[in-house]
């Protein structure tokens, strides 16, 4: 067994086994707080939206009056899904770097497998990029009571998943190997540029999204685990993934060396 293959299999094992206590723990050693915030409150009606946990932004508690802070508390659902949103949304700009990296090297060395490993980190980051974007539409939901809100976060990870979807469009499009690595190479690259900017959006300009700061002891510990074992997950499916696709084009080679 390669050595790749087993430190894959290695950090697949302990990301589930820390995945899983994360799970555990955000939903028994977790609990629940409640967050400061200044927002609009011109009425009574506004102020309750904001407690019921809508965005500041949002149509049921935004309107024009002076600004003051509320304690807001999430509901118990919604804080609970952030302590797998995060971790997912984490690990799939962590392969997403990933495959800009390996995007750059095929451009600079022209080796197939820096291409093969390219695309197979792009299909491990579609598959975080999914999960982000179900369990932020579940967070949405019991937060803000709305499956979707135009707001700088979710509209720039919008644009990172289409793009993610844009790239295999691409790469079936063209039936030239050549030019179809190095089309979706430059692709890979440009799509990237999305992923900082989706990072730092909320604190380039106003943002209903909220930002994870000041965790309690109780519930930074399950997040950072949670965390811990979701990027190690990231990692391995891609490794995994990648020595599936190598064994493949050996078993490829083999066959036409028999046949020839």
């Amino acid at each position: 067994m390669r050595t790749s293959l087993k430190w894959a299999v290695i950090l697949a094992l302990l990301g589930g086994v820390l995945t899983t206590l994360a799970f555990v723990g955000a939903f028994t050693y977790a609990q629940t707080q409640t967050f400061s915030t200044t927002v609009n409150v011109p009425n009574e009606v506004a102020q309750q939206a904001v407690r019921a946990g809508f965005p500041a932004g949002s149509q049921a508690a935004q309107m024009a009056a002076p600004a003051g802070t509320v304690a807001v508390q999430q509901p118990w659902f919604s804080q609970k899904i952030f302590f797998f949103h995060v971790p997912i949304a984490v690990a799939s700009l962590l392969v997403f770097t990933i495959a800009a990296v390996f995007s750059v090297l095929f451009l600079v060395k022209r080796k197939k497998s820096y291409d093969t490993r390219s695309r197979i980190a792009m299909e491990a980051t579609l598959v975080f990029i999914i999960g982000t974007m179900i369990s932020g539409d579940l967070w949405t939901r019991a937060s803000w009571g709305v499956w979707w809100e135009w707001e700088p976060r979710l509209t720039t990870y919008a644009i990172m998943t289409l793009l993610v979807i844009a790239y295999f469009v691409l790469r079936n499009s063209i039936e030239d190997e050549e030019r179809r690595a190095t089309y979706a190479a430059v692709f890979s690259i440009f799509a990237w540029i999305d992923a900082p900017v989706t990072f730092l959006v909320t604190r380039l300009m106003p943002s209903q999204h909220p930002a994870l700061t000041g965790l309690v002891t109780n519930n930074l510990i399950p997040f950072m685990v949670g965390m811990a074992g979701m990027c190690m997950l990231g990692y391995a499916i891609y490794e995994l993934r990648f020595n599936e696709e190598h064994l493949r084009e050996r078993i490829a080679v083999l066959k036409d060396d028999l046949e020839g």
